[in-house]
């Protein structure tokens, strides 16, 4: 939770973070540069794969944990005590960019260690169900991280926040990730950890040659859980505000409820996998998000809010289904030896392909069709193609040991 939280408070403090490392006399300018520095830390997500794969099989999934929070931990707190560009002029602007793409490779890291870790040591019977819980963990950080932001400017003027109110929740997060780094020291290591001895290979490069094909299976399966989530959340959240005329804190408040709202709802998805199996549930949603996608991304036009609200809950439901058992399927998916590579590299290269790019992608195909639902017709050719992975799946995963 804290570590999503150290990511992602730089996303709600991108219109104060612009203006104080990215001047300009054009608002949207800085806010634009803000935004860039925004996707830079998502397109470092593939180096993050390589880097803590690589740890993560030959040294252990603990030393990976430790060091990604530690670097988290250490880059809120140096962005928290950086100059402005008003103080030391280009350089401030260029130690961001730097720490974001350190932020970038650690978050990438941080997810699919610590669901590997978790999934290989739950019991065969609650597999899931324990994965879950690492969507519950990150999707609650991102709240915590539209939450603190949103208190700090509630609770201090303007001209504050611009002068060190945004440093607070930087400092505040990554001096506690710091703490959960020593922490993790008390972790116990997987039991399916071979000895760093036992390799002659690097275990990422040893992924990639052989086993592509399988990391390419998880970036097609993985596709509609992050364009959904980036198209409800990030896209919608904007169009709101740009083109239906609500309020950003009445934008703000729905995005809010529903990203607890699918915390939730994981938990209870995972539980259900277990019971029925993660085929069934995953195709389920699939089959719900063909059928519903349309009339939901309707309720989204909307000019009542309560309709919008309810488009994008059901959205947040569908889109729980995949979150939920993403990381215990791609643990469940990849060979035993290279589980960290082969599930950093999927994960990862799907979050940077497809995750970041979907508000660009459906800002260009509105603008390019003219047609307001473009956008969904997107979001149901992703679902068509990960069904074809999902349809391959065992309907009972074999134990992870």
């Amino acid at each position: 939770m804290l570590e999503w939280y150290d990511f992602t408070i730089y996303g709600f403090l991108a219109p104060t973070l612009g203006q104080v490392f990215f001047p300009s006399r054009d608002p949207s300018t800085s806010l634009l540069s803000a935004f860039a520095v925004l996707a830079v830390g998502y397109a470092a997500r593939p180096i993050g794969s390589v880097i803590f794969g690589h740890i993560g099989d030959r040294f252990g999934r603990k030393p990976a944990l430790i060091a990604s929070v530690l670097m988290m931990g250490a880059g809120s707190v140096l962005i928290g005590m950086l100059p402005t560009y008003a103080q030391v002029g280009l350089p401030a602007a260029a130690a961001l960019v730097a720490i974001r793409v350190i932020q970038g490779i650690s978050v990438a890291g941080e997810y699919t260690a610590a669901g590997v870790l978790i999934v290989e040591q739950a019991p065969d019977e609650s597999r899931a169900f324990v994965g879950s819980w690492l969507a519950f963990a990150m999707l609650l950080g991102c709240v915590l991280g539209s939450a603190v932001p949103a208190l700090t400017a509630s609770l201090s003027s303007e001209a504050q926040m611009l002068s060190w109110g945004w440093r607070i929740p930087f400092i505040l997060g990554g001096g506690v990730a710091l703490l959960t780094g020593v922490l993790r020291t008390q972790l116990a290591e997987s039991p399916s950890m071979e000895p760093a001895s036992s390799r002659t290979r690097s275990p990422v490069i040893e992924a990639l040659r052989d086993h592509w094909r399988r990391i390419a299976q998880m970036v097609v399966l993985l596709i509609p859980s992050a364009v959904i989530y980036y198209l409800i959340f990030v896209y919608a959240a904007a169009y709101l505000v740009d083109e239906m005329h609500f309020s950003a804190s009445q934008a703000l408040d729905i995005t809010t409820v529903n990203l607890i709202v699918i915390a939730l709802f994981a938990l209870l998805v995972g539980r259900c996998a277990d019971i029925f199996g993660s085929r069934v549930i995953l195709m389920s949603g699939a089959v719900g998000t063909l059928l519903f996608g349309w009339p939901l991304w309707w309720l989204m036009h909307q000019e009542s809010l309560a309709l919008v609200f309810l488009g994008q809950l059901g959205f947040s439901a569908l889109n729980a289904i995949g979150w939920a058992l993403s990381i215990t399927v791609l643990t469940e998916m990849a060979p035993a030896g290279l589980r960290c590579s082969t599930v950093a590299l999927g994960y990862n290269t799907c979050l940077a392909l497809f995750g970041g790019t979907t508000p660009m992608v459906a800002t260009y195909l509105v603008g390019r069709s003219g047609d307001d639902y473009a956008p969904v017709y997107f979001v149901m050719l992703a679902t068509l193609l990960s069904m074809l992975v999902i349809a391959r799946l065992p309907k009972r995963a074999a134990a992870v040991r």
